[in-house]
């Protein structure tokens, strides 16, 4: 079967390389250059299943208003009073009880630590080095902060999940460069997490894919997506392309995309940050990822460099560079590693993301018929990549998934 496969972010890569694994003929098209230029490109590195949960928490509606009244946010909302960001916002405070948010991280968590299986085979049988670090430490600036991640201590403890509970000299202990001035009461430290290098996984993967016959076509925008008697056309800029399925691993033409066809999902653009800079002094650099809980702002060390990533501003897919975020990210270096590198030398970038209001992504066959979707991962999209990817090739192969789907299809928005 030819599958084509839109957009050559992590996931798109991925997709099409479990589905030449599986024997299909693929191809991907892409409306940048490269691989990995949009979401993927920015990415925070963080490769962290035993944390994956959905922003829709217990605590967060009432944390929504002092969020937006902070200058530095880790949340912010693009055009708020616009109706359809209002229908979103109100499915997404609708997720964050308690029996919703255990239901929506235990489906993140399911495709999660199957992705991260997966990553280790594909690591091991092709020999690969994307800049990995094992361990992921979170941080607690206060007791509140720590009071309102009980919940997903609570869930880890549950499912037998790993992870060390951390006073402020255990976590200070296990990363020695942490600032000692900045306020801090507590730690998480989850040993089987790890981080690394998105968008050089990515054109590894890439690579394997192009080995296994999978073709890539660059700078092709696909601007709409037509049923056939073979199977469905694409527009593509001045001309078609035909394929027997299609698969949708877009960003913000998805929902564009998806329209035209009767298929509509609440899906929100979520722009996030990251900034990137050379260590300067590799005593006082992170030794592995670490995530301050308060701004929900990543550090993550990629070699000799340092990427701080992170905040959410909901409803926009503009590439502007917001000041203020760019501020948090900076507080945030400086707050933990301030004599790790020169921050305001640092590379910015801003990227958009899709998210659904309840945080697990949509995998799989749609109303329309050999129509396919691998969207909706938001922020954690690495984390889920390989997962997502072969769970839809063994779809489109008509052969059983490894792991139970219930909950990850778009079978859940119907």
């Amino acid at each position: 079967m030819q599958v084509a496969v839109i957009g050559a972010g992590v996931i798109g890569v991925s997709t099409a390389y479990f589905l030449a694994e599986a024997g299909h003929e693929v191809v991907v098209i892409e409306r940048h250059n490269n691989v990995a230029e949009e979401a993927s490109f920015g990415d925070s590195g963080i490769l962290a299943p035993s944390s994956i949960a959905p922003w829709a928490a217990p605590g967060v509606p009432r944390s929504l208003l002092s969020y937006l009244l902070k200058a530095e946010s880790p949340l912010a909302l693009n055009q708020m009073w616009k109706p359809s960001m209002l229908r979103w916002m109100r499915r997404w405070l609708k997720e964050s009880n308690l029996e919703r948010y255990r239901i929506n991280r235990e489906r993140m968590q399911r495709i999660a630590f199957y992705s991260r299986d997966l990553m280790q085979q594909l690591r091991e049988q092709h020999q690969l080095d994307y800049e990995q670090t094992p361990g992921y430490l979170q941080l607690f600036r206060s007791e509140q902060d720590l009071r309102l991640a009980q919940t997903a201590f609570d869930f880890l403890t549950e499912f037998n999940i790993p992870h060390n509970a951390l006073t402020a000299a255990n976590a200070h202990a296990l990363e020695p460069g942490l600032n000692p001035n900045t306020p801090l009461a507590g730690g998480l430290y989850l040993p089987e997490d790890e981080s690394g290098n998105c968008p050089l996984f990515t054109r590894q993967i890439r690579a394997l894919a192009q080995a296994m016959g999978v073709e890539f076509h660059f700078g092709s925008k696909v601007n709409t997506i037509q049923q056939s008697e073979r199977g469905v056309v694409m527009q593509i800029d001045d001309r078609s392309f035909s394929a027997d399925s299609v698969v949708l691993a877009t960003g913000t033409d998805s929902a564009k995309l998806l329209a035209p066809l009767g298929l509509h999902l609440p899906l929100c653009a979520v722009k996030s940050y990251s900034a990137t800079t050379t260590i300067r002094n590799f005593e006082s650099a992170p030794v592995a990822a670490v995530m301050d809980e308060t701004y929900k702002v990543a550090i993550t060390r990629m070699g000799k460099r340092i990427r701080v990533a992170g905040t959410a501003e909901l409803g926009s897919s503009t590439q502007e560079l917001r000041q203020s975020a760019l501020n948090t990210l900076l507080k945030v270096g400086y707050d933990w590693f301030p004599d790790a590198c020169n921050y305001n030398t640092a590379a910015f970038w801003s990227g958009t993301s899709l998210m659904l209001p309840d945080g697990p992504p949509v995998i799989g066959a749609t109303s329309v018929r050999n129509v396919f979707v691998n969207i909706g991962h938001g922020s954690t999209g690495w984390a889920m990549a390989a997962g997502s990817g072969k769970v839809l090739a063994d779809i489109i192969s008509d052969r059983t998934p490894d792991i139970d789907i219930d909950g990850l299809t778009p079978l859940r928005y119907r």
